[in-house]
């Protein structure tokens, strides 16, 4: 069998093109209907979308229509371009208007347009709106009655306009106040004007109301007869508003048995307002935040009654009135326990043992600043919390001979984040992170990294004090241990100290102590002493 190779000539080939076929011209995405392209919109990210919007006009007036959740600029500026921007985003329910403190917001008759063009709208968010008042409050209250979640702050309305929402928003379920302009005090008492409007337009409390923030309130008691009429409230978070508050804690809890979460930052509260929160057997989470007046007698009365508590967060502030005796009583009741964190408080083996042999189900642990927080404290996790999975620990005298207990320890193990821990070296870290193999994650942030920072702080560079003083929780986050408070700065001679070492070993050249950081799994622990 023959092959026969034919070779085209060069010269034969023309250099006109060749012509495409039309079909690869089309745009398949004119085939799909209008609902389908939206659905794909909602499916990306803001980024994404942003840039899909500008692909073509089609696309952009679907994108446009099809956008829940908007969020603007609610200077002055922006008045102008609101009926243009409404009419392309018309189907939006999540509305964010946030606003320059030093500049001026949109005006009362603004925020009457934008509730005429977004009836719909479920999701509101205002901050420092300053020239909006109790007339576009009520303007928006009256158009939006599908409002579901209402978040304001650094704003001027008032009682009135409150009065408005609650009203005309049967359907509210969300209500966070933080620094209210318009809600002030009158002459040396606290003013009850918000209870008196709503008792004069015959609101009793609110059926659908879930949650409520109070924050930075001068007078915050006169919403204690309100919240005390919501009988479906589960959440309360007082912080940082000032008076007594024991009394209105009192009132709250008897008439609202089911609350389950409470949050208390910065108030003046004692054991007596504990007692009255003992009352809400349901209590699953509970964070107490620099309450100095609060001893271990509130939280014993809380742990007899509140069986079902699961998350309990406590800042004690380093004055050493919540401590064993609070924790001994925490492990006898409340066994369901997940989640603890301990900020400025001295708990011992005394306490960490039952904790770690009643409560069961605990999942994350975290202790800052906690002086009393050794080797055989976490000795004792390491040997009886099975079911622990995520520890922090910041500022607390540990040392390797101490973490050399979680190598065959807590089983369940997957996070461990240490800071401020001067006698844990990298050597013992390695050598966990090999015991434990992968899945393991553990990061150790040194005393002289510190020491270093502080140093730079010192000597002129630009990293902020606020930065560092947040950096003493943040890992927090990451491992699901979320809390508004913040360890407390080292003494002022512990701190002068520590600079002083930095800076002799900086300027004398010294170098730190030399040594290998390899780990083999069959290596000794090292000692504290290496």
């Amino acid at each position: 069998m023959e092959i026969e190779f034919h070779f085209l000539n060069p010269q034969s080939i023309s250099s006109a093109p060749v012509p495409v076929p039309a079909m690869l011209h089309r745009d398949y995405t004119l085939d799909l209907p209008d609902e389908c392209l939206s659905l794909v919109f909602n499916s990306l990210s803001q980024s994404d979308r942003n840039k899909c919007s500008l692909v073509c006009h089609r696309w952009y007036r679907v994108e446009g229509q099809s956008r829940q959740r908007l969020s603007l600029h609610a200077a002055s500026a922006l008045e102008p371009l609101l009926p243009t921007l409404l009419t392309r985003f018309d189907s939006v329910t999540k509305l964010a208007l946030k606003n320059d403190r030093r500049t001026d917001s949109i005006s009362d008759d603004s925020l009457s347009f934008i509730s005429t063009k977004l009836p719909r709208l479920t999701r509101l968010k205002l901050r420092s709106c300053k020239q909006i008042t109790e007339q576009g409050i009520s303007a928006l209250a009256t158009n939006c009655r599908w409002l579901r979640k209402i978040s304001c702050a650094s704003c001027s309305f008032g009682p009135t306009a409150l009065a408005a929402i609650l009203t005309s928003c049967p359907l509210l379920e969300d209500l966070s106040l933080k620094r209210l302009r318009g809600v002030i005090n009158k002459g040396n008492g606290y003013t009850n004007s918000a209870e008196e409007l709503l008792i004069g337009a015959g609101f009793t409390g609110s059926d659908s109301l879930r949650s409520i923030c109070l924050k930075d309130l001068y007078n915050a008691q006169c919403f204690v007869q309100f919240l005390a009429g919501c009988k479906n409230l589960r959440t309360i978070k007082i912080l940082r508003c000032s008076g007594p508050w024991d009394g209105s804690l009192d009132e709250i809890s008897s008439r609202v048995p089911g609350i389950t979460e409470v949050h208390l930052e910065k108030l003046q509260v004692s054991d007596k307002g504990l007692f009255c929160l003992s009352k809400c057997t349901d209590l699953e989470i509970l964070h107490i935040v620099k309450t100095p007046e609060c001893t271990d007698a509130g939280i014993a009365e809380i742990a007899s009654k509140c069986h079902m508590l699961r998350k309990l967060h406590i800042d004690g502030w380093r004055t050493n009135r919540i401590g064993d005796l609070g924790l001994i009583e925490i492990s006898k009741g409340c066994p369901k326990l997940q989640e603890l964190v301990l900020v400025g408080v001295n708990p011992t083996f005394r306490s960490l043992d039952p904790i770690a042999g009643n409560c069961r189900q605990l999942e994350r642990l975290a202790m800052c600043g906690c002086e009393t927080v050794g080797d055989s404290e976490v000795a004792c996790l390491g040997a009886r919390c099975t079911m622990l999975r995520k520890l922090c620990i910041k500022g607390c005298p540990v040392s390797d001979n101490g973490l050399a207990a979680l190598a065959q320890g807590c089983p369940s193990l997957v996070k461990v984040k240490l800071k401020r821990c001067g006698a844990v070296t990298p050597k013992c870290i390695e050598w966990l992170r090999a015991i434990r193999g992968e899945g393991f994650s553990i990061s150790l942030d040194t005393m002289e990294s510190q020491q270093e920072q502080d140093m730079d702080i010192v000597v002129g560079n630009e990293t902020g004090a606020g930065d560092q003083m947040a950096e003493m929780i943040d890992g927090m986050a990451t491992m699901d241990l979320t809390t508004g408070s913040q360890v407390a700065q080292q003494p002022r001679g512990g701190r002068m100290r520590a600079l002083m070492l930095v800076a002799i070993r900086r300027f004398s050249g010294g170098a730190g102590p030399s040594g290998s950081n390899g780990a083999n799994p069959g290596d000794n622990p090292p000692s504290a002493s290496a």
